[in-house]
């Protein structure tokens, strides 16, 4: 990949990947790890909230469709406490009504799944830039 996609190793941005299937939540925290941000994981929305009331995190990722809690609903929970905080939401299904909820929920962007990597590092430098300016 190009080096203009690579943060500052010394001021890495901590991207939170929320997704309950194992193959699509590591292939996203890979495809930022390799260009320099920090990743952490969770296999629920009950554990992300968790993660983002204890941890310093910089963007979430979530999938839609996971058990218990959706990505939106546990969006919903974390703007509890930490109401800016950008999002992008992963999606094998991006309908209207989805997109429509997301942008009720102030998702900076819907990607379809399967996620193109170069598309998921373009939006989310985007979202950090809009969210934090420059680093």
């Amino acid at each position: 990949m190009t080096a203009e996609l690579t943060e500052p190793a010394e001021r890495p941005f901590s991207i939170l990947v929320t997704d309950d299937d194992a193959g699509s939540r590591d292939t996203i925290a890979g495809v930022l790890a390799d260009r320099g941000f920090h990743t952490r994981t969770a296999v629920c929305g009950e554990e992300a909230i968790e993660i983002v009331r204890c941890d310093t995190i910089h963007l979430v990722v979530f999938d839609l469709h996971m058990p218990r809690m959706t990505g939106l609903e546990a969006l919903q929970q974390v703007r509890l406490f930490n109401e800016q905080l950008p999002a992008l939401l992963v999606t094998a299904e991006p309908t209207r009504e989805v997109l429509r909820r997301a942008q009720q929920a102030h998702v900076y962007s819907v990607l379809p799944k399967p996620v193109n990597a170069h598309l998921l590092v373009h939006l989310l430098r985007r979202a950090l830039s809009t969210a934090y300016g420059e680093r």
